[in-house]
């Protein structure tokens, strides 16, 4: 194509495209230099190409992923020297160089774009206002630098920033980042730069992922699961987390339960002090059971027995100054002759003790300790004052238990009872009018003193009911079940008198022999003795008062009389010399007959 010398244009080598349909501006390299000639025409600003350093594409980079290469650089060419223009590269097909000066431009191209991008920046790629319309002369309007986003061009603010998702690494370099070159300032009359993000925008699609955006700082930590994208890690914290509470669990479970069962086993976690009264005074009431055995105590003393291959345990009471002990007849019978009797008092002490007489019939004896001072004697009581009902205390030694105190009441006067026979000739066998007590007697208790209200002597004890037989109180191993009997202490005064004077008892009698094996109701008098000779002593009480034999005996001073038993305990009650009422049933009727009782010693 020829040049035109009016216009100075070159041909379609020079790169601009001629006629108005062409729709395509003048570009900076299109190497026309406007003609200062022309002054209707705007002087469009030279475009420089410039070279971007080195970075990651902007986050406003075409979808299309292919930014357009660089202006490349003509080999051999020099910079153009300062204060002239830069020349454009000439087009590949270029044959002719561009001429330059006003008439460059063909006639009827479109103005070029307003706002040229300013030197110095580096504008990613991007299309023109207007370049994908194909024989568009320019833009339908003038460009409005107050319009509004996603419609045409952006605003005169800057876009906002894509939205860079922290990731965790290595951590930034601690020194300031390196600086980038300071974008020159834009020429005069340059088109604004476009970023390429807001000429094809979208509002309602997702934003695209930046191909490399920049981590922010992190703490320098591992990245955790939701950067590895899996949910392991997460599920083996949850496992973890699962785990320790189940040992939690446990522990506070095997340490509550130790808790519990120490303050279970303890009563709590501190020391236990128990609450207690103030220390007692001591004083007791004189007739209170501690009074009675408080004064009562220092004259009772335990027996210990040996002789005859025999030995045994009882219980003894002072009975004067002297030191005579009151006691059982069968507690110290096997000591009859060489045997050996050991006396010991309350306190501890002990003496050796010689027997001074006893009898059988009563089951009493008396014994002697002898180099004992200070001796103190229990006052002996009436028992004919006792009543059913009294207190009583009593002391012994049960099973070889010294200074044991029991109480109860009188629960019954005038028992009569048996005691001993085991001689089988009927001469060791006890008749006692006897005090019945609820006060527990064990073996061991034989002997001991059963006391009043005023600690006074009514009775000795001297046998027990057991369950299992009716034997004596030391007959047998068996307990209490709170029938005890005592000797009342008005027989045992005048025997023990009688045995301390004279050696021996007396036993008052009416001078008649008994039936023993009679079954009816009251004492019958035997057809003969037992040696054969007469039944009725002549002479004596019962024949003085008429008594035959054959006769029934039915009451002893308005008492009822059951058996032969009873009627010995009545009579043994008495002193001899003592004048009875009897009344006596003979051939279907009955008669009173009195008498005077007579004394026999028991030989």
């Amino acid at each position: 194509m020829a040049s035109d010398p009016a216009s100075g244009v070159s041909g379609p080598a020079s790169g601009v495209a001629s006629g108005p349909a062409s729709g395509v501006a003048s570009g900076p390299a299109s190497g026309a230099v406007s003609d200062p000639a022309t002054p209707s025409e705007p002087v469009p600003a030279p475009r420089v190409p410039l070279v971007k350093p080195p970075a990651a594409p902007s986050p406003g980079a075409d979808p299309s992923g292919e930014a357009p290469p660089p202006p490349a650089e003509p080999s051999g060419a020099a910079p153009a020297p300062a204060g002239t223009a830069p020349q454009a590269e000439p087009a590949p097909d270029a044959t002719a160089p561009a001429a330059s000066g006003p008439a460059a431009a063909a006639p009827g191209a479109a103005p070029p774009h307003e706002g040229a991008v300013p030197a110095g920046y580096a504008p990613g790629p991007q299309t023109p206002h207007g370049a994908g319309r194909e024989g568009a002369a320019g833009p339908l309007h003038a460009p409005d630098e107050y319009r509004t986003p996603p419609y045409g061009g952006p605003g005169p603010w800057a876009p906002a920033p894509p939205v860079q998702r922290p990731a965790y690494g290595a951590p930034a370099p601690a020194g300031p980042p390196s600086a980038a070159p300071a974008p020159a300032a834009p020429p005069p009359g340059a088109p604004p730069h476009v970023p390429a993000q807001w000429s094809q925008y979208d509002p309602w699609s997702a934003p695209a992922a930046p191909a490399h955006a920049q981590p922010l700082l992190g703490t320098g930590r591992a990245p955790g699961p939701a950067a590895r994208g899996d949910g392991r890690a997460g599920r083996s914290r949850t496992g973890l987390a699962l785990a320790g509470a189940l040992v939690f669990a446990l522990l506070s479970g095997v340490l509550g339960g130790a808790v519990g069962a120490y303050v279970e086993r303890n009563g709590g976690l501190t020391t236990v002090e128990l609450p207690q009264a103030a220390p007692d005074a001591g004083d007791r009431a004189p007739d209170s059971v501690a009074g009675i055995a408080a004064r009562a105590l220092p004259s009772v003393v335990t027996l210990h027995v040996s002789g005859g291959g025999a030995q045994g345990t009882g219980t003894g009471f002072v009975i004067d100054k002297r030191g005579h002990i009151l006691t059982n007849h069968h507690v110290v019978d096997s000591a009859d002759g060489d045997g050996d009797i050991t006396v010991t008092f309350s306190g501890g002490e002990t003496a050796s003790a010689t027997l001074v007489g006893g009898d059988s019939g009563y089951d009493l004896a008396v014994v002697r300790v002898r180099g004992v001072r200070s001796l103190t004697p229990l006052t002996l009581g009436d028992s004919d004052g006792v009543r059913v009902g009294d207190p009583v205390v009593a002391i012994g030694a049960p099973f070889d238990l010294q200074n044991t105190v029991t109480s109860g009441i009188i629960s019954a006067k005038g028992r009569p009872i048996t005691a001993g026979g085991e001689k089988g000739d009927g001469s060791d066998v006890s008749y006692v009018d006897a005090l019945q007590t609820d006060a527990p007697i064990n073996p061991g208790n034989s002997g001991g003193p059963l006391l009043d209200a005023q600690a006074r002597v009514i009775g000795i004890n001297s046998a027990i009911r057991a369950a299992d037989s009716g034997s004596g109180i030391d007959d047998g191993q068996s307990g209490s079940i709170g029938l005890g009997f005592a000797i009342p202490v008005n027989q045992g005064r005048r025997v023990a008198e009688e045995l301390i004077n004279t050696g021996r008892a007396t036993h008052p009698v009416i001078g008649v022999s008994l039936d023993m094996e009679f079954s009816g109701d009251g004492a019958r008098v035997a057809d003969e003795a037992q040696d054969g000779g007469a039944s009725v002593t002549p002479g004596g009480p019962a024949a003085k008062a008429g008594i035959r034999p054959g006769d029934v005996i039915t009451r002893v001073d308005g008492e009822r009389v059951r058996s032969g038993e009873e009627l010995i305990v009545k009579i043994r009650a008495h002193r001899p010399g003592d004048e009875l009422r009897l009344t006596v049933r003979r051939g279907g009727g009955e008669s009173a007959r009195t008498l005077t009782l007579g004394s026999s010693a028991d030989g």
